[in-house]
Formats: C-alpha cells, structure tokens, sequence
C-alpha cells in the first residue's frame, strides 16, 4: 500500500492550527507566580478569569466563579485553577470581595455582606453568559462564605455545585477572640470565623446543606489554620468530603497551598464534570506546605 500523500498546503493549515491551539492555552502558574502577580497588582485577575465575551458550551453549561478566602485576592490564589479551567473550555470569573483598608487584602469585611456582593456578582455572570447556574470554588473563607448566599439570600437555585478548598465551614478554634486581640486582627471576618462565633452558629444551626446544589470539600490533614481539619466537612446527602491524604498518603500540603496543590486541582477539574467521576489523581506535584 502507497503511503499516504498530504499536500503541503494542507500540512501548513495542519501546523498553523497546531501552533494556534498551543498558543491559546494560557501559562498554569504555582504559588510563587501568585506571590508575585499579588505584589505587583494585588487588584488584578489571574489568566483567563473575567471574560464577559463568554459563552457557555454544551459540554461546560455552568460558568465557575472563584472565591479566596480571608486576606486574600483572587491574583493570589488563582495562578493556576483559574488558566487550567480557561484552558479546558470554562467561562471562569473571579470575585475580590469583602475589602477592608488594608490595600490589596480582602475577605476582611463582615462575611453576611461579602455573601450579598457575590449575589449581585452572580447575577452579573448570569446575565452576561445567559447561563442558568453557576459553579463556585472557594478557598478557606470563600468556600463557606457562599454557603450563606445559598442559605439565607435565595442562591441555591442559581448554583449548581460549590467545590471548598479547605473551607472554614465549621469555623476554626484558632480564631478565638483572646489570639485575635494578641495579634490585632479586629476586622470582621476573622471573628466570624471563630468555631462558636454566633455567624458560625447560625450558619450550620439548621444543617450544612440546601435542598438543590451539589457539596464538595477537598481539605488537607495538615491544614494549619482550619482547626480541627474535620470541621471543613459537611454532612448531607449532596456532600462529597475528600481528604487529599485518603488520595495520596505522602502530599503534605497545607492550608494556604491547597490550590496550588495538583491532588486538590484534579479532584476540582473531576468536581465540575457533568458527571462527576473522583477518579484516584495522579500523587505528585504537591503544593507548599504552608
């Protein structure tokens, strides 16, 4: 049999659309990218997040809103989760909420407001994309904090699953108020944040979960600022709680590198699937350890 012959007009479409494709997939960044893109633009937003062009597509219907969490921006969490979804085909946006004066650290404001900011910002994305629904990740504070919009201000019909890296969900006994006044952390959302502060409480009084979104927790054993690890899990029907080390036993990664961490970033991108698979991740490729 003749080898097949292509001709070479076809062969450099071929090699244009080749160079194309590669040339669309946006950089994944590490925490020390994050660092960096915080400090020299702690307002802007990682690769791929916030393109109002968007449209949703058949295979990816849910735009996906990420969330930091407490002194954080979106900058500084995102370097990787953010190009990694772009680059897979999602509408991705990012929202800096709950700022207080202290330039560049936000999710310090009371988080019952911070709630009512990501409700107006998910109506905006709904608008804009002419999607249904959306999908939220949020790291520490940003994967509890939506957990009150779908609660108490009517946006469980407008999420579709909400994946927590490391939540604060249960709070944490770090945040006690006596530690707090030691070391001058007065704005709002640390308090808040307190295992048996009275947001906390309220919260999960009537159980952790609403009728309608899908729950997933990815938490890390050596979290180092939700104390204990566990209180990151939910409890419910809808609820999918993964702990990294069941995956991968030597990924020592904590709370602040859980996004960076490849074992959390692939449990996220199984998280969105239409059908959610949780197949075992490949060990490798941890976050830092802080």
């Amino acid at each position: 049999m003749k080898p097949v012959q292509i001709n070479k007009s076809v062969k450099l479409v071929v090699l244009i659309s080749m160079a194309l494709l590669l040339s669309a997939c946006l950089p994944i960044g590490n925490y020390s990218t994050g660092q960096q893109a915080s400090a020299q633009n702690p307002s802007g937003m990682p690769p791929g997040a916030n393109d109002w062009t968007c449209k949703p597509t058949t295979l990816h219907p849910y735009p996906v809103i990420l969330l930091h969490g407490t002194a954080e921006n979106a900058n500084l969490v995102f370097q990787a989760l953010s190009p990694m979804l772009y680059d897979a085909g999602y509408c991705v946006y990012a929202l800096d909420y709950g700022q207080y004066p202290a330039g560049g650290a936000y999710g310090l404001g009371d988080i019952a407001q911070s709630a009512a900011q990501l409700s107006t910002f998910v109506d905006e994305v709904l608008s804009s994309t002419g999607a249904k629904q959306v999908d939220i990740v949020g790291h520490s504070q940003g994967g509890m904090m939506p957990r009150y919009y779908m609660k108490f201000l009517s946006g469980a019909s407008k999420v579709n699953t909400l994946v927590g890296l490391a939540p604060s969900n249960h709070g944490t006994t770090l945040a006690n108020p006596t530690t707090l006044q030691q070391l001058g952390l007065t704005q709002p959302a640390w308090g808040e944040q307190w295992t048996y502060s009275s947001f906390i409480t309220n919260l999960n009084a009537t159980g952790d979960t609403v009728a309608g979104p899908t729950y997933v927790v990815i938490e890390t054993s050596d979290d180092e600022i939700v104390q204990p690890y566990s209180s990151a899990f939910l409890s419910g029907a809808n609820v999918t709680n993964i702990l990294v080390q069941n995956q991968c036993p030597s990924d020592n990664t904590g709370h602040i590198g859980l996004p960076y961490d490849s074992v959390a970033l692939q449990d996220v991108m199984d998280a969105l699937m239409l059908i959610p698979s949780f197949t075992q991740p490949l060990c490798g490729g941890y976050g830092p350890t802080t």
